[in-house]
Formats: structure tokens, sequence, C-alpha cells
């Protein structure tokens, strides 16, 4: 053991003597809340609470109170050697059950499930064989419940756990402990929100805050309304959140005599929603307020630590240095624990950022190995092991930076815990490229991808700290292992399988970005892959934009897939895709729009325009990437023709649609809603009675119009008649932020979320999905490269089997003229929905008074183009 501690030193020292100074750490994940941002089951502080209520009645041996002195300390192995001393001295059968509870949990924080499932199985037991009746015993098997649940979710059983959680609720009830059975109904929000079931747990977390306003214990309250308002900034309702925990701030604060903790604790889950919300100027005053208050806590140092994060952000470099050299005494004097390892981890990764504390990084990291190790914390120890494989492979001493995170992903692996071992296989990939070893790097990213895949519904329970670094932890695997399936700098061209492989990666990306924008898996129920729907006539089109070119994969019916690139850079596509974006929207064609147009056509149909022609494809459907998805393709330019002159053209977020099938035009009723008066600060839409009356005029319908467009309204009509189309003409924002993404009513703004409540009711009086959601008036958030994920978002929410929605709002005639043309041929001809939208477009583009592409191209159909 002496001689591996001396070669792991040994190492250590070597890399701090030869590191090159400078270079900065590539983040693999944003890992600044640690342990303050992520919501446990609420198992765990139930340790120490309902203990104290039945230490009077049962007496447990001092053995079981040192056992939740040091569990409250995370010293969870040194835990479990007490608990089961205490457990063979105990002679109580329900004391028993309550030590195994113990150990259950304690074992769950180390990630030793099997041991954790024998203890909690044989907690069970012994409560089934005793048949508790009192309420004592009622509280430990509710507890073993609790835990039970807990378990189930950390195994990938979500359902299960529900189960249990809601069994725990029952008994807390039956007992009159409301402390429990808020605890246990938070957990049943966490399974909800694991099984996609986002609206359920939106119900569970308001009974949650019902159950606390009639608290007349003012901690107890304030105690639930932090964690209430923590699992709301977990599944992104970060508005919500704040507003939670800003009245828990005010309980503590009214009630005077607060402990430090308690009101620590509080502002730092206040500091930890605003900075997630972006609000630096708010996160940055409560950190500063937590260290003021707590300045030597684990809790003071974490705030001090985001602190840094959010200044290094900021590009204050000098202020962040100054704060870090404060909080280095602080945290050498903390006691070892997970808190402090992960704080460790965290300040080394935002060191590096300053440019010349590698040195100090390496020593945070290779401290923590050690508390790690001692604590006999394998999921601690994983981290720090991992963080400091990612230094090595900076400096590129590969061969250490190899072993280390070799070391890293086993104690992940032996584990189970698959959020943190995708980071190391990922790392691992990128060390082997960077050898030059491609085919088992093509192999290690593989098993990433796969990972990944198996943690969709999960990625946002297990660590909340990802959907703040998406594009910076998750992002990246996927395109670095598209890059490499397509024979990145090999001169070869990528197999069939390999062009394959590449399109399901791009595919599963487009799928992961929309369950991040959800914080839910959302994409769930009848899937079916578009090659399956008998459409000859369609070619798709994948372009996957990477940080030196433009990757495009071409599908054609019945035929094998085509791939050819082009050299431009990421920040070049990016900026001409704005210019081209802005010259749209101009009331005229300039010369430079006309050029930018032609430049994106050449990267994308110019290489194939004779494959195109020859397979006499009528449809183009694209499956955008990145800051394409902010551009109309009908309006790309070949010199002489607008695409949408030569194909129809749809979106879609990927090979699976929901229900795909051909519109029965004789069946169309249509829903219509809108707004012509200015309401909630926007302003009015004088156009859009017109554009009313031209949908009236074409196929039958019902109206709401301003006072009459509630949201209640809506959903009185939608639940009284199975309406095939919805036309919502009114103000809307798509944004990449679910929160900034809504449609507007007389009432109030409907976020994306809401949506889902609104138009899916139906479900329950029509087994058919609405066909058409038309959103028109509505834009793409200003500034926002991303902002088109909103538009996908809400048609997913919504539920339609397609959805037509106008990019920029087109508040003048020709949004009237074109969506009324558009009904016109869907009412009129044997069309498609796709084939529809380019008639009425190539209406308004031959008439002088509306050709330019301001008019027409602003509306785009996503999702079933049949």
């Amino acid at each position: 053991m002496a001689k591996k501690q001396l070669k792991f030193w040994r190492r250590v020292i070597a890399f701090l003597l030869c590191m090159l100074m400078g270079m900065i750490l590539t983040l693999l994940i944003n890992f600044r809340q640690a342990t303050a941002s992520f919501v446990p089951p609420f198992a765990p502080p139930q340790v120490e609470e309902i203990g104290n209520r039945l230490t009077k009645d049962l007496s447990p041996s001092n053995l079981i109170q040192q056992g939740r002195e040091l569990y409250q300390k995370e010293k969870y192995a040194e835990a479990i050697k007490i608990w089961e001393l205490a457990l063979k001295a105990e002679n109580n059968l329900l004391s028993q059950a309550m030590v195994l509870n113990y150990l259950s949990l304690a074992y769950q924080q180390l990630g030793q499930w099997q041991q954790a499932k024998q203890a909690i199985t044989a907690s069970l037991k012994l409560l089934g064989n005793a048949k508790p009746t009192t309420s004592q015993a009622q509280l430990i098997l509710a507890q073993a419940l609790n835990n039970q649940g807990s378990l189930e979710l950390a195994q990938g059983q979500p359902e299960q756990a529900l189960n249990s959680w809601q069994q725990a609720t029952t008994i807390y009830s039956s007992v009159s402990y409301i402390q429990g059975k808020i605890g246990s109904l938070i957990n049943q929000a966490q399974a909800q929100q694991t099984l996609g079931l986002y609206l359920q747990a939106r119900k569970t977390l308001a009974d949650v805050k019902q159950s606390l306003e009639n608290q007349p214990d003012p901690q107890l309250k304030s105690t639930g309304l932090r964690s209430l308002g923590n699992v709301l900034r977990l599944v992104g309702a970060f508005a919500d959140s704040r507003q939670v925990l800003q009245q828990s701030l005010q309980l503590l604060q009214d009630a005077g005599n607060v402990s430090t903790p308690e009101l620590s604790a509080t502002l730092l889950s206040l500091g930890n929603t605003a900075y997630a919300q972006g609000d630096r100027a708010s996160a940055v005053k409560y950190y500063e307020q937590v260290s003021a208050i707590a300045p030597t806590s684990i809790i003071g140092i974490q705030a001090k630590i985001n602190q840094i994060n959010l200044l290094l952000a900021a590009g204050e470099a000098k202020t962040a240095e100054n704060l870090w050299l404060q909080l280095q005494p602080q945290l050498a004097n903390l006691p070892p624990s997970r808190s402090t390892i992960y704080a460790r981890v965290n300040l080394a990764k935002a060191l590096t950022k300053l440019g010349n504390k590698q040195t100090e990084s390496a020593q945070l990291l290779a401290i923590a190995v050690e508390q790690a190790k001692n604590l006999t914390d394998q999921k601690a120890q994983s981290y720090a092991l991992g963080y400091l494989g990612g230094l090595y492979e900076q400096t590129q001493q590969w061969s250490n930076a190899q072993e280390l995170t070799a070391k890293a992903l086993q104690l992940a692996q032996a584990i189970n815990a698959a959020d943190v071992a995708y980071q190391w296989q990922w790392q691992l990939g990128r060390i082997l490229k960077a050898q030059g070893a491609i085919k088992p790097a093509t192999a290690a990213y593989e098993v990433a991808f796969t990972t990944l895949k198996s943690l969709r519904s999960d990625l946002v329970a297990i660590n909340s700290d990802i959907q703040f670094s998406f594009r910076e932890a998750v992002e990246p695997v996927y395109r670095e292992y598209v890059e490499l399936l397509l024979n990145s700098g090999q001169d070869l061209e990528p197999t069939q399988e390999q062009l394959k492989q590449a399109r399901q990666v791009i595919e599963s990306l487009q799928l992961a970005e929309l369950d991040n924008f959800f914080r839910s898996a959302c994409l769930q129920g009848k899937i079916v892959p578009i090659e399956q729907i008998q459409q000859s006539s369609a070619a798709l089109i994948y372009p996957i934009i990477l940080p030196d070119r433009l990757e495009v994969i071409l599908s054609l019916p019945q035929q094998p897939l085509r791939h050819y690139a082009t050299k431009v850079s990421q920040t070049e596509l990016e900026k001409i895709v704005v210019q081209l974006r802005e010259n749209l929207e101009k009331p005229f064609t300039t010369p430079e729009g006309k050029d930018l147009a032609v430049k994106v056509y050449d990267w994308l149909i110019r290489p194939v325009e004779t494959q195109l022609s020859q397979s006499e494809v009528q449809t183009l459907v694209f499956v955008l990437d990145g800051a394409l998805r902010n551009l109309p393709m009908a309006a790309l330019y070949d010199g002489k023709q607008y695409l949408v002159e030569k194909y129809s053209i749809a979106l879609t977020p990927g090979l699976e649609l929901l229900g795909p099938k051909p519109l029965q035009q004789t069946q169309l009723k249509t829903l219509v809603a809108g707004l012509t008066e200015a309401r909630h600060g926007f302003n009015s839409l004088p156009n859009v009675a017109d554009e009313l009356k031209a949908v009236e005029s074409e196929v039958p319908s019902a109206v709401l119009l301003n006072q009459t467009f509630t949201s209640l309204a809506l959903q009185k009509q939608l639940d009284s008649l199975p309406f095939s189309v919805v036309h919502l003409a009114t103000h809307g924002q798509f944004s990449s932020n679910a929160e900034e993404t809504f449609v507007l009513a007389w009432d109030k703004p409907v976020k994306v979320n809401e949506l889902k409540n609104l138009l899916r009711r139906r479900d329950e009086i029509s087994p058919e999905p609405i066909e058409l959601l038309v959103l028109s008036a509505c834009e793409t958030a200003d500034g926002d490269k991303r902002a088109a994920l909103g538009l996908a978002g809400v048609a997913i929410q919504a539920g339609a089997r397609s959805t037509l929605a106008s990019l920029w709002s087109l508040d003048d005639e020709s949004g009237a003229r074109l969506v009324g043309q558009f009904y016109k041929e869907l009412a009129t001809k044997q069309v498609t929905k796709a084939q529809a939208l380019r008639l009425a477009q190539l209406s308004l583009l031959k008439d002088p008074d509306y050709r330019h592409p301001v008019h027409w191209a602003a509306y785009v159909l996503l999702g079933n183009w049949l």
C-alpha cells in the first residue's frame, strides 16, 4: 500500500515539475454546485429527524447516535462500521430495522448498491415479521419505504421508486407526521420528473406547497420550502424556484434568532437559482451574503467557489484570484467529507482558468484523491482521479492521463455511476485520439454515447449540474464521436455503417437537446422511423456542424447514404447564418442577401443537385443542426431560383415522427384563436383579424378573438370538440430557454410546458392527436443562436403531428394572405402539408408586391410533412 501511495505522489510531483504553465483546463462539466444544487431523495435528513423522534421510546445505543453524527458529517464508511456494531448489539426488532435503514442510506451514499439493497430488504422483512401497528413502528416502515425508493431511483427504476414513495406518503399521513409526508411527496415529484410525467410532478409539488402553507412551525415550513425550491430548479422552473426560496428566506428573517446553517443554506439555494437564470448580479449578492454569515463553513466555501466561477465567466480574473487567496486557508481547515472533496475538485477546475494555477489545481486534486480513499468514497475518488487525469491530458502526458482516467472509470463503473462514467469514457476517447489510436478512441466514444443514451431520462434527476452545462459536458461527446465516424483527418470515405451510426448520433443529439430544454425525456410514446413511411419522393438532409467544417449526410429513397463536407469553421458559419437571417428580414432583397443565400445553398444543396434531380425528389426534409435551425431553408438561392421554387420543404428533429400519416382533408375542423389588441406589454396585431377571416373562409372554424381567447376558453373548446387543426394568431416567442418560450393568450403568456396541459387533454376524449398546430405572429428570440429549439419544443409539447410556425412576425397583409392560401390548398387539393405550404409561398413569391423573402420565407413546417 505504501509503495502504491509513493508511486502516486511521485507521479503528482513529476506532473507539477513539468507542467506547462498557462494551459487552460477544458471543463468536462460545470461542477460549481456539486452538493448544493443536487436535490437528493429527501431521505438523508430524516436520519437525524426520525432517529430523534424514536430514541426516547426505543432507547437506541450510543453506537447508533455516533453513527448518525458520522453520517451527518458525510463520513459514510465510518458510520457503516459503527452501525454494523450497533446492529449486532441490538436485540429489539424495530431498532434493528431502523439501523438497517440507516445502513442502506450510507451504502447508497457510497454507491454500494448491492449492500444497500440487502440492508433495506432485511429491514422490510423484519418489519413484516413484526407487523408494525404503533406509530413509532409505522414511522420506521415509512422510512424504510422512503429509502427503498431512493435506492430504486438510483438504480434506474423510477416506477418502483414512485410506488414506494406513494406508500410512504400514505403511512406518514396516517400517523400525522407532516414532515415525512412532505419529504416523500418531494421524492415522488423527482420520480415523476424522471418518468417524464412533468405535469404530475408539478401537481405533486403544488400539493407540497399547500401542505407547507398550513404549517405553523416556521422552521419546518422554511426548510420544506427550500427543498421545494431546489426541486423546482432541478426541473427547470427557475422563476417558481426563486419565488419559493424567497418565501423560505422571508420566513427565516421574520422568525428571528435564525440558525446560521439554515439561513446560509437558503441564501446559497437562492444564489444557485439566480446563477441558473443567468442573473449574475443577484447570484453574486446571495453568495456574498452566505460568505458574510458563514465564511468558514462548507456552505460558505461553496458560495465562494460559485462566486469565483461567476467572476471568471465575467472576465474578472483578478477579483477571482483575490477571493481564492481568502478561500485557501478556510478550505484547508475543513475536516474531510464528501462535500469538502467536491469543493476541492470544483475549485481545482476553476483555478485552471486563472492561467497560472495548475500547480495549485493538481495539489487540490491530489489531496481530494487521498481524502476520498480514506473515506472509502468511490464516487468522490472517481471525480478527483478523473479530473487529475484531465490535467495530464492538457499537458499531453498521455500515459499518466490514460492511467488515471482508466482508474476513475473503473471506480465509477464499480458503483454503477453512469453519470460519472460517461465523462471518463469520453476523456479516454480524447486521450486515445490524441495519440493516434483512432480505432480504440472510436470504441471509447461509442461506449460514452451508449451510456448517455441510457441516461436520457435520468440526466437531470441524477445530476442537476448537467442541465447548466449541456453544451460543455454533453453535446461535445456527440459531435466528437461523429467527427471520428466520418474519418476526420484520415482521408478515407466513411463506410455505410459509419454513416448510419453518424446519422443516429446526430439524431440522438437532437433528442438530448430537447430533453435538456424540458428537463425531462419528452419524446416518448408512438414513434415511427421516417424511412418506414411509404413516401418515396422525400430526401433527408443532415447538416452536422463541426469546429472546422460542415459535414452533410444525404438520405435518398432506396439508395445508399451520401456524404459531403465543406471546409468552413463553426464561427464563420454562424456569422454567415446571422447575416443571412438579418437580410431575409429586410423589406427588400439586397445583393448581399442573395450572395449569402447562395453560399449556404452551396454548402447544403449544390454538391448533390444532380442526385436530387435524378431521384425525382419532391420534398426535402432537413434535420437541422445548431444555428442553421434559425434559417428558413426555403430562401436558399442557387443563383437563379429559390429552393422553394424547386422543392417542398419540411423540418424534423430526426428520423422519428409522432404517428405519421397523410392529412384527411375532408375532416378538417379548425379552432382559431387570436389577439388583435395590445396585451401584457405586447403591441396590437391589427392584421390578425384579416388572417382569422381568411381561415374561416377556407375551412370550418370555431373562433376565439381577444377577450374570448383565454387559456381556459381554449381548453374548454379543445375538450368539447376533436379539432384536427389549432390555429393561434398571436404574439409568441421561441427561445432556447423553456421559461422564455410562450404564446400569448388574453389572460397570460402560456409557457411551453403549459401547452401540454392545454393541448393534450384531448387525449382523454379522442385517440387522434392534433393534425396541425399553426403559430403565426410568433418569432425566434433576438440574439439566441439556438432559439429555434423552442419551436421544436412547442411542437413536441403540443403533441401535434405537424407544426407550422413563423420564425419572424409577419404583421402585415402578406401573413394573412399566405395563411389563407395555405388553407385553401389544403382544403381543395390532394396535397401534403409541405406541398400546401410551398404553393402558398409561391403565390406570394410570384406577386411583385410580395416577392421578397421577408413576406413568404418566415413560415416553416416542423414534423410530419404528409
